[in-house]
């Protein structure tokens, strides 16, 4: 069964993404849950995801394509990246997200992915 664990992060994870003294600590933290992750064969997809101040949110109203510059919600967490894992059960997925390091300072939202008809 293949999970998506999608790991938000806080405003100040994001800006120790790029902050001087803190992105080492940061970036070792996710290299390490990756690798590990890549080692055990478990993830099919991954991909980090720039800062919420670069999204945009797509409407249609009455017909009409309707933007908005920022993420939909206004929220003190937004989604920093994602991770398909493959395992056999949703106890698996919900170890692999415990591992991840957003887990500690924000959440990881795990869903099964819906099944092909």
């Amino acid at each position: 069964m293949q999970y998506l664990l999608m790991a938000t992060e806080t405003p100040e994870a994001f800006a120790a993404r790029t902050d001087p003294e803190r992105s080492g600590p940061y970036w070792e933290a996710w290299n390490t849950y990756i690798g590990a992750l890549a080692e055990s064969g478990v993830m099919t997809a991954a991909a980090g995801l720039q800062g919420p101040d670069t999204a945009t949110t797509v409407r249609v109203q009455a017909g009409e394509r309707v933007l908005h510059d920022g993420p939909f919600a206004d929220s003190k967490e937004h989604l920093g990246g994602y991770f398909v894992v493959e395992v056999e059960t949703l106890d698996e997925a919900l170890a692999w997200a415990e591992r991840c390091p957003s887990a500690t300072y924000a959440s990881v939202e795990v869903r099964p992915f819906l099944p092909m008809r």
